[in-house]
């Protein structure tokens, strides 16, 4: 009896044993939350059939996006149309724009690009009005994330010519890309600047039926 007393009131003077390390994927969930946005991808038009193009477009670009799709021999569009989820990470003054006809000022500091033309060689898809109707949408989506989080945002060209269903127009941006217009096009785009200390990283979860994007600090 008294060795097992002796033993309680070692346990007691010693302390508790050393906690666990925490593990990688549990500080990955305690990373700052700077905004989260969605929208229903069953709705983006009010006609139906354009509805539709502009839901396969806007999701073709999110796989060129994260490298599923890197021409329009690598699309199937029943893989496209399934839920999935991708980020990208900026670094400290790191920028992202829309497409790769950038300003000078942005050449050294954009490392990430939605790697897409927008076009029929890309295998995006028309409503009988251009090819690539629906990608302004996502570029707005992305707009409205980026400055809800306090991140530097840079665009020349707004949308008020056309509403977005769950984008406030205040957040539309109009996006262009002419192989044989650079200057015009760079000014088409959409630059996101990482003005914070940390790491910043925008997460998409695509469940089927909404689209989510988070972004959030490390």
């Amino acid at each position: 009896m008294k060795k097992i007393i002796l033993s309680l009131l070692m346990t007691l003077i010693v302390g508790k044993p050393e906690l666990p390390v925490v593990s990688q994927v549990v500080k990955n969930y305690s990373q700052e939350v700077l905004s989260t946005q969605e929208m229903s991808m069953g709705y983006r038009y009010p006609v139906a059939s354009v509805s539709k193009i502009f839901k396969e477009n806007i999701l073709l670009n999110l796989a060129y996006l994260d490298g599923r799709v890197t021409n329009a021999q690598d699309i199937n569009w029943d893989e496209i149309a399934k839920p999935f989820k991708s980020e990208f990470t900026l670094q400290p003054n790191e920028a992202f724009a829309y497409h790769d006809t950038i300003l000078p000022e942005y050449k050294d500091r954009v490392v990430v690009t939605t790697k897409a033309r927008f076009n029929k060689q890309d295998g995006f898809k028309t409503d009988g009005y251009l090819y690539g109707d629906g990608v302004c949408q996502l570029a707005s989506f992305i707009n409205m994330a980026a400055r809800d989080a306090n991140l530097k945002v840079v665009q020349f060209t707004n949308h008020d010519f056309a509403a977005i269903p769950e984008v406030p127009k205040i957040y539309g941006v109009s996006i262009y890309l002419d192989p044989n217009n650079r200057a015009a096009s760079a000014r088409k785009n959409l630059y996101i600047v990482n003005n914070q200390d940390k790491p910043v990283t925008f997460r998409f979860d695509y469940n089927g039926q909404e689209l989510k994007v988070t972004v959030s600090k490390a």
